[in-house]
């Protein structure tokens, strides 16, 4: 494993010391006191691990496209802005926007998660991007989501785990929000649907990576607890545009 002590080191230089660390030929890369520096690991490809101790700053895997990112901390705000794919495991809290406009790849939140996670979200062919957050989000989860998938486990208690406006705009993909959400904090182009034995499978499978990814040994949610969100149309907002 190649070390990286980023203490006091400015983004730029961080961020040319990992492409020369990747440059020779480092498959595994630590990256030690991380504090604010933004756009580590934005745009690289292929099967390298990072593991980053401390806080990272905004746009972490920005248009990334196959590499794992492990963080031992808390993200800020866009997290995997437009990443194409690759696995981002959060041991802490996200910012807002987390994986705006995100078109594959997972990422696992520990913890809660800001405002706008999700927005823009959208999915092609066989890339179906997933964002796993196991405590509660803020408002507008899943703003204009055009597909994907976003579950929010809502520990401890599943109460309260979206906020408001969640869904506005949504014209594609799932989300699975454990515990109920009232209608008034939902936008109006989703409904609340039961989920089925098809959507239980994907659940139990989604829950399984993330007992994994934090080494949670115990089985403790109920499928039954989750309701399902989907977007009333695939062109919520297509009466505001001419024909021709």
């Amino acid at each position: 494993m190649f070390t990286i002590n980023a203490r006091g080191v400015y983004y730029k230089e961080l961020n040319q010391m990992v492409r020369q660390a990747l440059s020779d030929g480092a498959g595994e890369i630590l990256i030690k006191n991380v504090n604010g520096q933004c756009y580590i690991a934005d745009a690289l490809r292929g099967s390298v691990r990072f593991t980053l101790e401390g806080t990272p700053g905004n746009n972490l895997a920005a248009y990334m496209d196959g590499p794992e990112v492990i963080i031992r901390g808390n993200a800020q705000d866009a997290v995997a802005n437009t990443m194409n794919s690759g696995t981002i495991v959060i041991h802490g809290d996200a910012g807002d926007t987390l994986g705006y406009a995100m078109r594959g790849g997972e990422i696992f939140v520990r913890g809660n998660a800001g405002y706008r996670a999700g927005i823009h979200l959208k999915e092609y062919g066989s890339k179906i991007p997933l964002i796993v957050v196991g405590g509660k989000t803020g408002d507008f989860l899943g703003e204009y989501m055009a597909g994907g998938i976003i579950a929010v486990l809502g520990e401890p208690d599943g109460l309260n785990s979206v906020g408001r406006w969640c869904g506005t705009g949504m014209h594609g993909g799932v989300m699975y929000i454990r515990g109920e959400v009232p209608d008034y904090h939902l936008g109006n182009e989703v409904r609340i649907c039961k989920p089925d034995a098809g959507d239980e499978a994907i659940l139990s499978g989604i829950l399984s990576r993330f007992r994994r990814h934090f080494k949670l040994s115990v089985a403790t949610y109920d499928l039954q607890s989750f309701i399902k969100l989907v977007p009333k149309s695939n062109r919520p907002y297509g009466n505001v545009y001419v024909d021709f």
